[in-house]
Formats: C-alpha cells, structure tokens, sequence
C-alpha cells in the first residue's frame, strides 16, 4: 500500500489532523504506532463505537494500534471509577472494545492492550509527572484538560494531573500518533508542546469528531434516551432512533445522520453493501444508497422522510452491535462487576 492509500485511510472519517504534513512523512516510514485511551467510567455506548471503528481503518493501514485502558485516570476525574471498581470497570472496557473491533471488520488480537496501573505507576513515569508538574501553571492544566475532565470552581488535584499524564503516556506507550475524539485536543496540544523536554517527541494528532447525541446536542451519560447502550435489545435500538431528533431537512445536531456518517456507511462499505430504505410503492418504493453523501442530498431535498429513514437506521444499528451485545450477553459478570448498582441484582 502506497503513502498516499495509507493518509487516505488514516484520515477519513475524522475531524482533523495535526498535521496532515507530519502524517504523510510518518506514513513514508515502516512501522508506525498509534494510541488511543479510554477511561474506565460509565457504560460504553453507540458513541464510543464510532471512535472505536476507526481503529479498524488503522489497523489497515498498516499501523499498530495500543488501546490503553486507562484505569488511574477514571479516578483522579472527580472520582468518575470509585478505586474499588477499576478492576471490573477495565475488564468490561477491555472485552467491549474487542468487541468492537471485531463488529468493525477486524481481528482485536491486532490490537495490544494495556492498563494504566500497569506502567504509570513505575518511578521514571512518576518522577516525568513531578517535573512536568513543576513546570506547568494551573491555568495551563486546567485549559488543556477543559473538555475532558469534570471542572468546578475548587477542582481536586487528581483532575490536574489527569492532562499531564496523557501526556506522558503518549512517551510511555511510544506512540507515533495519539488519537482520540476532538475533545482531547486540549490535552495533546500540551502534549506536543511539553514531550520534547521530557525526553519525548510531539505527537501527530488525529481527532475523530465528537457526534449528537439522539434527542440533540451532546451524548449524555446521564440521559438514556440520548445513546444506544451497546447491550440495548434491537427493540430498544429501533425504539431510541425513532424517538431521535431528526427534523425533516436538517443535517445540524442530526445523531441519525451523523451515525450513518460516521458508523453505519463505513462499516457497510467493509462488507461491499448498500443501505436500503424501505418504502411502500405508492411513496415511490425502496431507496438504495451506496454512500452517505447520496442520502444524506436526498434527506436534504426532501426525497427522503424521517419517517422512513429511522426504520432502516435503526435496524442497521441494532445488526451492527448485535454481536457486541452478544459478547456482553454470553458473559452478564462483567455488567454485574463493573456496575453493580445497575446490574449486581439480575
């Protein structure tokens, strides 16, 4: 695969890349690596998917991926992972994004796994995170983790050191590329900023975008009816995007849309599939579409309702998480463990 296939790859589906130019020069080279991390917190969701596939893009373009667990970091974000359930909450994370990668097209054996407390807690990590602490403002710390981290007036430390330490991790996990969704750009910023005193280099960049949640503006943890639960029934799916805000014509702060984007049409693509649409015959019958772009021209004339848009969506949906949510099914001790409030009693 020559350069030019690889950037193609690589940057498709994403929202920007820091830069384009260092990318391209990477991709010349052999063996490039890149990482992407993900605190052990609340459920995985549809959200989580659409970055996750990504790495399926990767992993074809001849890149190794590190997925790291970050299990300290859940904690020192306001406590988001009560310390006790770090363990559970890791495993849980660990077998869903295997899962997710295989429903992406993938083998999740190409992807080595690694836990936080596995090297950040070692003395040369620890003494690069006490320099950098004395080097860098609060202010700084707290910009560069805005986005990312729980902010209140009187912020507990852990959340400070939060940024500093993805920013080591990057060193620490030699990753030629940190990847991530757009809201970690605060946080690689500093990275790409501070690394070269640290005995490391600045990172290339690569940001997937951050989608609308289904009753509009951003995912919510705390509201279901924003996200589809990677374990949700094809019931519940197909329940959630017919609920979702889809206003005829409108493309802004669309979810449907945005997960036909970003998910469903990759991930048919892999497969050589269409999308299919269908219509009684006296509405004009069933509408086929090979790419997103094609449909979404139609949404916005109007050819195509919600109304019969979110049936196909949410059926499209519900078939791609089917085995995700047979993995968690087959094993209902992860959920119980990881979230015993919610699941420590079925």
């Amino acid at each position: 695969m020559d350069t030019a296939d690889r950037l193609e790859l690589t940057t498709r589906h994403t929202q920007e890349a820091v830069t384009e130019d260092e990318l391209e020069a990477l991709l010349a080279e052999d063996d490039p690596s890149a990482y992407i991390g993900l605190a052990p917190t609340g459920e995985m969701h549809i959200g989580h998917l659409t970055t996750i596939r990504k790495l399926a893009d990767l992993l074809k373009a001849d890149i190794g991926v590190t997925v790291l667990v970050a299990d300290l970091h859940a904690h020192l974000d306001d406590e988001k992972s009560p310390f006790d359930l770090l363990d559970a909450r890791s495993a849980y994370y660990e077998e869903t994004i295997r899962g997710m990668i295989e429903a992406a097209g993938e083998d999740p054996d190409d992807v080595s796994f690694v836990r936080g407390t596995e090297f950040q807690l070692n003395e040369e990590y620890t003494l690069e995170m006490y320099r950098m602490a004395a080097e860098t403002t609060l202010a700084r710390a707290r910009r560069a983790g805005s986005e990312v981290v729980r902010e209140s007036d009187s912020p507990n430390l852990g959340g400070l050191l939060y940024p500093l330490m993805q920013s080591l991790d990057v060193d620490a996990l030699d990753a030629d590329i940190a990847y991530g969704g757009v809201d970690q750009r605060g946080i690689y910023m500093l990275a790409r900023e501070i690394l070269p005193d640290h005995g490391g280099e600045s990172p290339i960049c690569l940001f997937a975008p951050l989608l609308s949640g289904l009753s509009g503006g951003k995912i919510s943890a705390s509201d279901d009816a924003s996200k589809v639960n990677l374990n949700d029934s094809p019931d519940e799916v197909i329940a959630k995007i017919s609920d979702a805000y889809c206003t005829m014509g409108d493309v802004e702060d669309n979810g449907v849309l945005e997960y036909l984007q970003y998910l469903v049409f990759p991930i048919l693509d892999e497969h050589g599939e269409d999308f299919v649409v269908e219509r009684p015959e006296e509405y004009g019958g069933n509408l086929v579409y090979e790419d997103y772009g094609s449909l979404e021209a139609d949404f916005v004339s109007e050819e195509l309702h919600p109304a019969d848009l979110k049936p196909a969506v949410g059926i499209a949906i519900s078939e791609i998480i089917d085995p995700i949510r047979k993995r968690l099914d087959d094993q209902p001790e992860l959920l119980a463990a990881a979230y015993p409030e919610k699941y420590g009693d079925r």
